[in-house]
Formats: C-alpha cells, structure tokens, sequence
C-alpha cells in the first residue's frame, strides 16, 4: 500500500507554526495524541532535531505503519499503545512530568478507511467492525445487533445529527428480525430503502449512520471530553495544544474545554479578580480556523476541519 499516497497530514504548515515556539527548544516533548501513520510526527522530528515525540494510538496497525516509517528517528521517538484520555500516564510512562506541546488530528484516519476490512466505509463491504483498537470492545455489528430501537434512534440522533433516525433505527430492527445484519452492505442497503429518493439526491444516505455508530463503538466523545483536560494539564507553561476537529460533535467539546481553560474562574460578582482565578492559558486563534482552498483541493480530508489552538501562560504573582 503507498501510504505517502493515502496519508497527506491536513493542515501540516499551519500546526507546525503555531507549535514551533513551544517546541524550538532543547529537551522538548511533543505528544501526538492521534498518532497514526506519523505524517505530522515526521515533519515535527525533521523541523526540530532537539525533539522528542510520543506517539499515542489506540490502533495497533496504525502504530506498526508508524514504528516503520519513524524508525530513521531512534528513540526520539516513543510509541504508546494507549486511547488519547490516556495521556497523562503516557506521559508518566516515558519519564517525562510536563510536555511543551499537544497535538489531537481527531477523527478516522485515512489508514481505517481504507482498508475495507476495518467496515468503516459505507461505500467498501465490509464487516461491520469499525473498532479503532480491534483487539477489543464490541462491533458495530454487536450494537446494530444488542441496542433497542429507541437506543438505536438516539445514537444516530445525538452522534450523527441524523434527521431520520427514527425511521433508520425502525427500519433496522425489523430487518434484524429477519436475519443478522453483519456487513456494511446490508446496513446501507437498508438505509437506503427507507430513505425517501428525494433525501437521497442530497447526499449518501448511509454517512450520518455510520458516523454515529463509530463514534458510539469507540466512545469517541466520552474519551475526547476526559483527554482535553488531561492533555491541558500536562502541558508546561509557554506549552501549546493544537486541535484538528472534522465535525462538530467533536468541535463543540474542544472549543467549550480551551474557552474555559482561557477564562476566569472567578465567582460572578466579585469585585477584583484575584491571581489564582486569572486564566491560565490563552487562545491562539480567533475562533476555529479552516484550511485554506487550495488545501482543500488537494486533501479532500481537510473540507470540514476546524483548527483550535492555545498555549499556557504564567498566572500573575
């Protein structure tokens, strides 16, 4: 598999800027919390040859690809086999107390989709597996197969923003019914037939679905709301954390969790904010950036991404 093909880091110049500060430095300490193939890692490793990296993923493909690809580095670089709300023990692990910088590019990577026999494509048959880590947990299939029709409904609603959940979840348990459904093409094919033609002009039908059902089986939100304020306080002062988001699930609980990092805790009312409630960090882009078009054209991956970036600072004294 050409993976320089499939793997193009999205909006690689853009994090490497707003991190170079923290990391052009001797002894620094990046974590990679969404390691994958190491596209960001090799480019972080060759602009800072003081740097060390760990590597953090809960995909033991994508870390045996990375193990290859970095090997040139040594032991500058540091893989963890770990879900990223695993951070501060990954820290720990590899002997280090604090980072200077924090790198999160959420989402499946390009390696899960495309490999078919992952199942988290709904255009490639496939089993329905869609585990990130596929030594354990339970499928997609399992939950197709375990979770009520009102379950059902809810995971495509709150994880997919589907507007016909209830008719997908409906129509699901009444194919269960009739036999197992285990691969991706059956999913899709009832899908499908319960989608008004009209819906299906505007966009494949299976894509919401599939979305929620991989967030649901690798509890994606659950782990990103416990990781952000783990990777937050592992970072040393003048440290950076970058977020790379592709939907807004994940956006909305990254921007509420520097916002708050990056405010006063002071109770309302008070009438002088005292140093221990002043903000220990402070945002680095206004809002969420996007990649630029030309990006976009080039890396179709990078159309719905949203960018958001702090560093810590010092509280006054």
């Amino acid at each position: 598999m050409d993976f320089e093909r499939i793997h193009t880091p999205v909006m690689l110049d853009r994090t490497v800027e707003l991190l170079a500060p923290a990391l052009d430095r001797e002894g620094a300490v990046l974590v990679d919390a969404t390691l994958g193939m190491g596209g960001h890692t090799r480019a972080f490793l060759e602009r800072f040859p003081n740097l060390t990296v760990i590597g953090l993923d809960r995909d033991p493909d994508a870390l045996e690809i990375a193990r290859e690809r970095l090997a040139a580095y040594g032991d500058r670089m540091r893989f963890v086999h770990t879900v990223y709300d695993g951070i501060a023990r990954a820290v720990r692990s590899e002997g280090f107390r604090e980072v200077q910088g924090v790198l999160f590019d959420l989402g499946v990577s390009s390696l899960q989709l495309d490999r078919a026999e992952r199942g988290f494509a709904y255009s490639k048959d496939a089993p329905l597996d869609m585990r990130m880590d596929f030594t354990q947990g339970r499928t997609a299939a399992d939950v197709i197969a375990e979770e009520s029709e009102d379950e059902l409904k809810r995971i495509f609603l709150d994880y997919g923003e589907e507007k016909l959940a209830a008719r997908y979840a409906r129509a699901i348990v009444r194919a269960r019914a009739e036999a197992p459904i285990t691969r991706s093409a059956q999913l899709v094919q009832i899908i499908t037939a319960a989608t008004p033609v009209v819906v299906q002009r505007q966009g494949h039908p299976a894509k919401r679905v599939f979305q929620a059902l991989r967030i649901e089986v690798n509890e994606e939100l659950s782990v990103l709301q416990d990781a952000m304020p783990a990777a937050l306080d592992t970072l040393a002062v003048g440290g950076r954390i970058v977020v790379l988001a592709y939907q807004s699930l994940e956006d909305r609980i990254v921007k509420r969790a520097l916002q708050a990092a990056a405010s006063s805790s002071a109770p309302a009312g008070l009438p002088m904010e005292l140093p221990e409630h002043r903000p220990n960090f402070k945002l680095l882009v206004r809002g969420a950036e996007q990649a630029s078009e030309s990006e976009q054209a080039e890396n179709p991956r990078a159309k719905p991404v949203r960018l958001r970036a702090a560093e810590r600072v010092r509280r006054p004294s």
